[in-house]
């Protein structure tokens, strides 16, 4: 058996955090980043018919690099070359997890795609917490995404869209890992930064094809900024600080009411209405949210299980 020193010296350091946000509970963190960033989602939509959702996702997270980088200013000479690599994976998988759900919400409701997608944090909840009840969480999400996905209808959902949302749900799982694994590495954004400039690069050649001068287009690009601040810089930058103090599986199930607030978002800025069925399944994911919540135990923050 280890002893707390020779694990502490098997460890690196943990990154600081931001100061300014030290007063504020973790939860208020995660709370506002979730609120911040369905919104965005819900503003961006709105650029899809000039855009597209790959030129959509290229203008935000092109943005969000330039601001993050400006605030940062990370020195990759600072960092050994395993958080650097840390880094770029973290990036990839931003970029990667931004395109995929921007598609889906081009082809199905952005509540019913982040509904979906939010199996991501549900099984990364459940395989960190390794307890039994989890499973009853697991099944009752999974009968949620199937009365919404509703196969057995002939007005089920847009199979490609489903598809864009599952992807995106693996590469949320990957995010939660990630970003806490970042928050323990790097200062303040630091790492989010670099991980930013990574995921730019990710929607760019598609973005470019899809746009063209569109690109361009002062308006749009004032859009694009907001949706950058309010989807990428906001959120990430509370949700990685909140992964600080958080273990990573706590934080895939504090976020209980992200479909929820979805739906509100798609209601209120695109005018999406929901039906019965969408309803009830919403409540049966947000349900196995809170649960596994509650059936939670909270300790220290956990080793991510991806290697740096």
């Amino acid at each position: 058996m280890t002893t707390r020193a020779e694990r502490t010296r098997a460890q690196p350091s943990p990154g600081r955090g931001i100061a300014a946000l030290d007063p504020v509970p973790p939860v208020v963190l995660v709370l506002a980043g979730v609120t911040s960033i369905q919104f965005g989602a819900a503003l961006a939509a709105t650029l899809f018919d000039d855009l597209g959702p790959a030129g959509t996702s290229a203008l935000r997270l092109g943005f969000a690099a330039l601001v993050l980088a400006a605030i940062w200013r990370p020195r990759l000479d600072r960092h050994r070359p395993e958080s650097l690599r840390l880094a770029v994976i973290f990036g990839l998988v931003l970029g990667a997890m931004n395109l995929t759900f921007y598609e889906a919400i081009d082809r199905i409701s952005l509540g019913v795609a982040v509904t979906i997608e939010f199996i991501g944090p549900i099984a990364v909840a459940t395989l960190l917490s390794r307890r039994r009840l989890d499973l009853v969480w697991v099944a009752l999400a999974a009968s949620g995404i199937v009365l919404l996905a509703a196969p057995w209808s002939e007005a089920g959902l847009d199979g490609v869209g489903v598809a864009f949302a599952l992807v995106a749900a693996f590469f949320w799982g990957l995010y939660i890992l990630l970003a806490q694994r970042a928050g323990q590495v790097f200062d303040g954004g630091e790492g989010l930064a670099i991980a930013m400039v990574v995921a730019a690069l990710v929607p760019l050649v598609p973005g470019i094809a899809e746009a063209g001068t569109d690109l361009l287009n002062p308006g749009l690009l004032a859009l694009g900024l907001g949706v950058a601040l309010m989807s990428s810089v906001i959120p990430y930058s509370l949700e990685t600080e909140a992964l600080r103090r958080l273990p990573a599986h706590v934080f895939g199930v504090l976020m209980s009411l992200e479909p929820a607030l979805a739906a509100l978002a798609g209601f209120l800025v695109l005018s999406q209405d929901l039906g019965v069925r969408e309803i009830a399944a919403i409540a049966l994911v947000v349900a196995a949210s809170v649960g596994a919540t509650r059936t939670t135990a909270f300790t220290a923050p956990a080793e991510a299980s991806i290697d740096a």
